[in-house]
């Protein structure tokens, strides 16, 4: 397992790791240009924590491979679930503990 001070340390790593695409989470699906996958199409592999004294700071970054093999990597506020479905936000919370 791996750890990290920083969120961009974190996602640095990652790339360098061959998770060289940056994903947007949008309610049911992940997103970059013209990439997407809906929930079924990713498997979550690694996930990691960033903890701060404020809880607006604290975040998660998700490591996941598509159904194709591509290694995608993304971050989010703990806070954020405005745009997310329940069917993400449960695939997101088993993962994270």
């Amino acid at each position: 397992m791996y750890a990290y001070d920083t969120v961009s340390a974190a996602v640095s790593e990652l790339k360098k790791r061959g998770y060289s695409m940056d994903f947007n989470l949008k309610a049911i699906r992940l997103i970059c240009h013209e990439d997407k996958f809906d929930i079924n199409d990713f498997e979550i592999v690694e996930v990691l924590s960033f903890q701060r004294f404020r809880p607006a700071d604290e975040a998660v970054v998700y490591a996941s491979e598509s159904s194709k093999g591509q290694k995608v990597c993304w971050s989010m506020a703990m806070l954020t679930s405005d745009a997310m479905s329940a069917e993400m936000a449960k695939k997101l919370h088993v993962h994270k503990n």
